[in-house]
């Protein structure tokens, strides 16, 4: 192969490798929608973990109503969410965030953000 061919090979595959690069890092970037149903008096999933940025909705597909609110004062209410109704939230600060149903306190779950 001549030295000229062989660099333009380089320069080839370099240019795959930083394309490939340079689109996961622009997948993890993008925001991200989740959704958590309120279903049979439960959080599914009871543990989600998502990016900050990203949008939670609850979706609730119970009979009743129900909340989204962290256990900690202040950090997200949801108020009601009625039957067949939905909330979101887009995330802004990194942690671990249990919540809990006013109306229903044993169930529980945790928002995780990265």
């Amino acid at each position: 192969m001549r030295a000229d061919h062989r660099i333009a090979v380089v320069i080839c595959a370099l240019g795959v490798m930083l394309g490939t690069v340079s689109a996961a890092a622009g997948d993890r970037s993008k925001p991200t929608t989740h959704t958590v149903t309120i279903e049979g008096m439960k959080f599914d999933p009871e543990t989600l973990t998502v990016a900050v940025g990203d949008t939670v909705v609850w979706v609730n597909k119970d009979l009743v109503a129900h909340t989204a609110t962290s256990s900690d004062p202040g950090i997200f209410d949801s108020k009601l969410i009625a039957p067949g109704k939905s909330w979101k939230l887009t995330v802004r600060k990194k942690g671990d965030f249990p919540y809990k149903c006013t109306y229903h306190p044993t169930m529980t779950a945790t928002l995780h953000v990265q």
